[in-house]
């Protein structure tokens, strides 16, 4: 099992992850909102501004304060910018 830094000592498993998306469109702010509301909603920002919204195969949706290019690189094994939490 791989675990992903998601950000300020928060990790995932990186088996369970299905989408790194952005939350700018009005779809995915529709899904925090929505997941929010059914207690599926895991909040790792610590505070800070959403980056990055985690898609897991639980149906949990994980708001991450690293750019979602920086996840990626992270989920394919590269050396990520680890200055992100």
């Amino acid at each position: 099992m791989k675990l992903i830094n998601v950000g300020y000592g928060n990790m995932i498993s990186s088996d369970r992850l299905i989408a790194i998306v952005s939350p700018e469109s009005a779809p995915v702010k529709r899904m925090i909102q929505d997941s929010r509301d059914s207690s599926v909603l895991i909040d790792a920002t610590c505070g800070r501004r959403t980056r990055a919204v985690l898609v897991m195969d639980s149906g949990h949706i994980i708001l991450s304060a690293v750019q979602p290019e920086t996840m990626a690189l992270r989920c394919s094994g590269e050396k990520g910018n680890e200055n992100d939490g």
